[in-house]
């Protein structure tokens, strides 16, 4: 540990407060204090662009020990990170290690969120604040020193897909047959799970009606905030499920298809964020390990008899899939492209193909 490091201050909107020492920037910073309960991978979780406007606790312990890699671009895409820049709002610790360690590694952490503008806080008690979280739910914090408070800032009341979507649409690889991803803040494995699999991916803005161009399939990416805002999105996948082109919507774009179909979302108390999240998929008697980052789930109740319910969480009973009895549209809520793993359901991208 530096013994120059500045005292910080993580305090929830209920008074409650965590000191600290800070690394990358100093400046204050507000946000939705959420916690991922992962052991590994926090190269992607922070480039996650589903964490915007977040303050995210990592509960295992000892955060910084490898460093962050050197990315290499590979088909217009880091091999590495989730996205072009680091979206977490802050980030929570209990022990930072300034000594890391890493074949691969190319600089720090805390050299990494400085060159990203994103503050650190270590030396917190993230077991109780993890405590506090699942008792009353995700809660509004901020980050500061001394005489730096602000205003707590509530991002679900925000379009937040508008802050991470591209501007304008992409083209990646070269396949036969192409696939249009709605980027409400896509993960770039799903774009490597596409690409990789000799498919042509059209990466459009959340809000850009492709409807009359010439495409084989629609990917609705993940992302952040709250799906209802996206209502430009819905009123396209609306129009899109009167035909019968395949869909596949991931994370948010579960929420979006589902919201498209006629259910509910709502938020969740404390959410899921991991990488140990089981689901089972329903008429089987399969239960995967999966990959998980959202705050909002949906009430499939509003279906009609046309889909069914695909996969549930184990743990809480949440839906975690939807699919159509009978036309190729399909959405899970877990992520089968899963930077950091476990890949137990890439397979799913593997049916998506098939349904081509």
């Amino acid at each position: 540990m530096r013994d120059n490091q500045e005292n910080g201050i993580l305090m929830l909107e209920d008074g409650t407060s965590f000191d600290g020492k800070l690394i990358g920037r100093t400046e204050p910073i507000s946000g939705e204090v959420v916690f991922n309960t992962g052991m590994v991978g926090y190269p992607e979780t922070l480039t996650d662009p589903s964490y915007r406007g977040q303050i995210l606790a990592l509960t295992y312990p000892l955060i910084g020990n490898y460093g962050v890699p050197q990315a290499q671009m590979v088909d217009g895409l880091n091999d590495v990170f989730e996205s072009d820049q680091v979206h977490i709002q802050g980030l929570v610790m209990t022990d930072y290690s300034f000594e890391y360690s890493h074949w691969n590694a190319q600089q720090s952490l805390d050299k990494w969120l400085q060159e990203h503008g994103v503050i650190g806080i270590y030396g917190v008690d993230t077991r109780k604040l993890t405590k506090k979280l699942r008792q009353r739910g995700s809660m509004l914090g901020k980050i500061f020193m001394t005489g730096q408070e602000q205003e707590f800032y509530d991002p679900n009341r925000d379009n937040l897909v508008e802050f991470v979507s591209v501007k304008e649409p992409l083209m990646y690889g070269n396949g036969k047959k192409t696939v249009v991803l709605i980027d409400c803040g896509g993960k770039f494995n799903i774009i490597r799970s596409l690409v990789g699999r000799g498919l042509q991916v059209k990466r459009v803005p959340w809000d850009y009606d492709f409807l009359h161009e010439d495409f084989d399939g629609v990917m609705i990416s993940n992302g952040p905030g709250d799906p209802q805002m996206c209502e430009a999105t819905i009123g396209i996948v609306r129009r899109l499920l009167q035909g019968n082109r395949p869909v596949f919507g991931i994370c948010l774009g579960h929420q979006i298809l589902s919201l498209a179909a006629g259910a509910e979302t709502y938020k969740m108390k404390f959410g899921h964020r991991s990488q140990n999240q089981p689901c089972r998929e329903l008429g089987t008697d399969r239960c995967y390990i999966t990959s998980q980052n959202h705050g909002f789930a949906v009430k499939p109740n509003g279906l009609t008899s046309d889909w069914m319910p695909w996969f549930v969480n184990a743990n809480d009973g949440s839906n975690e899939g939807i699919r159509h009895q009978s036309k190729p549209f399909m959405s899970v809520q877990f992520h089968p492209e899963a930077a950091p793993g476990p890949t137990d359901t890439s397979y799913l991208f593997d049916r998506f193909i098939d349904m081509l």
